[in-house]
């Protein structure tokens, strides 16, 4: 099960943090992403993390956010810096089980319930 929390509504240059709790996933080679859709827009990749912590972002995001996991408190995190408007939108977790790529979500995955995150210009 993924679980996020952290959304809310924030001013342009804030920062927010979510998290997802993904209790039950064992496989070490997990590979954990975050997703998001804005209003009208396609969904796309934000950032992922893999088992090794390899991690990989989209270039919208690059140097603003970043991801990291607590693999003791089994918690993925996205920590949002220099907020923009461009960037509100639902915020999904997502196990990626086919590819680990921010550039895709094909494939069986599996998704948190989504958060809201509102950036005011």
């Amino acid at each position: 099960e993924l679980l996020e929390s952290g959304g809310g509504s924030v001013q342009a240059g804030g920062s927010l943090r979510l998290s997802c709790s993904f209790s039950g996933v064992t496989d070490s080679r997990y590979c954990l992403a975050w997703f998001r859709q804005a209003p009208g827009k396609k969904r796309e990749g934000v950032a992922i993390i893999d088992g090794s912590g390899r991690r990989m972002y989209a270039d919208s995001v690059k140097d603003r956010f970043t991801v990291s996991k607590d693999k003791t408190k089994y918690t993925l995190y996205l920590q949002m810096d220099s907020l923009k408007p461009e960037d509100t939108a639902v915020y999904y977790c997502v196990l990626l089980t086919t590819v680990c790529t921010v550039h895709s979500d094909a494939g069986r995955n599996y998704w948190g319930q989504g958060t809201q995150v509102t950036v005011a210009s």
